[in-house]
């Protein structure tokens, strides 16, 4: 097993230097650089991804140094633009960039954003709140209820109940995220019914002066509706795996015997099928919240006025703020594949009697 984990953090190296390569020169022939930007600004065109065409300039002779005008920029001193360039370290070429930025993502020095003076590392921490609230609540929401309704359908198979909530789980993962957030605005933030639950923000104003349980309070009095709108189609799918894995174990034949045995049914499914049922759902824990955390739902936090992880990156991308993007694709990517590590072995706590070595071999 060691071997075998070894390999896979040695194999982090190749897939996340490909993932950075691939978006870094894909990132060369976007349209808008941070310079166009600066320059259109300065030229009130505000953004200037609008004034491109389909086939306008190559992108990568535009941001990054051609003898071409840069969009904006006419009437701008020449002098004043190759300050710019160096300002943003575009007088270097593609290949030195990558591997400054690389080095330096390796020391994990993510530098500073290009907009907003401040470093990317507080710029992610500033925001993780949000992401955390999101990503942490409707993972554990999710589990906590589609565990036990997933066992029940499987014990109620093909009975009135496990129809009747069938048709919702199938309505509830067939509704966007989005359209259910709008939802519960209109019903419970004041829309045009019940003036329950805040319409925007984390914290209300004067957070920092309420008392322990009053935060405790207010927090989830701010985070209900957003969970409930982040978990609406995860809560689905993990019902239907619930459902399908308990199917699975119960036909097979050690649960034949257990039950010819005279084995009580409660100790049948607890006692023997749980454990093997419940291998793939929660071995598969950690990438579920990686998979939530870092997802982070655009939408839903903008309905909500949320300032998190899915706004910044959106943020970052529509500026061409480089560091940003870079960053924490970097960090992100590097995350996901250590949770992929982390299932596995989780996988092996579960069940010792899986041995990734042995397959491999």
């Amino acid at each position: 097993m060691a071997a075998y984990i070894l390999r896979r953090f040695l194999l982090i190296i190749p897939t996340l230097l490909g993932i950075m390569i691939f978006n870094f020169v894909l990132v060369q022939f976007v349209p808008g650089g941070p310079v166009e930007q600066v320059l259109a600004k300065m030229q009130g065109q505000g953004d200037v991804t609008a004034g491109f065409s389909g086939g306008s300039q190559d992108m990568a002779e535009e941001t990054f140094g051609s003898d071409s005008d840069y969009v904006g920029a006419r009437g701008l001193p020449k002098e004043f633009i190759e300050e710019l360039e160096r300002e943003f370290g575009f007088d270097k070429p593609p290949l030195e960039r990558f591997l400054d930025m690389m080095w330096n993502y390796m020391r994990f020095d993510f530098g500073e954003s290009y907009f907003r003076s401040i470093s990317v590392w507080d710029l992610v921490l500033e925001k993780m709140p949000v992401s955390i609230s999101l990503g942490l609540w409707s993972t554990l929401i999710a589990y906590l209820v589609s565990i036990p309704l997933g066992i029940r359908k499987a014990i109620k198979d093909g009975t009135s109940f496990d129809t009747y909530t069938s048709a919702l789980i199938i309505v509830a993962y067939a509704i966007p995220g989005f359209l259910f957030a709008i939802l519960l605005l209109v019903l419970f933030a004041g829309g045009s019914y019940w003036q329950i639950f805040p319409l925007r923000g984390l914290t209300s104003d004067g957070f920092e002066n309420f008392s322990l349980f009053g935060k405790i309070v207010d927090y989830f009095w701010h985070i209900t509706l957003p969970v409930l709108a982040s978990t609406i189609s995860g809560f689905a799918t993990l019902t239907l795996l619930t459902k399908n894995s308990f199917l699975d174990e119960i036909k097979k034949q050690y649960v034949m015997t257990a039950r010819a045995k005279g084995v009580s049914e409660r100790k049948v499914l607890y006692g023997h099928v749980f454990r093997n049922a419940m291998l793939i759902v929660i071995a598969g824990l950690p990438a579920v919240f990686i998979g939530v955390f870092f997802g982070s739902s655009l939408i839903i936090e903008t309905i909500f006025s949320l300032d998190g992880l899915g706004r910044l990156g959106f943020e970052a991308a529509v500026a061409r703020d480089y560091p940003v993007i870079f960053g924490t694709l970097y960090f992100f990517g590097l995350m996901g594949l250590l949770v992929n590590i982390l299932s596995d072995l989780m996988y092996v706590v579960i069940d010792p009697r899986i041995d990734f070595e042995s397959r491999e071999g």
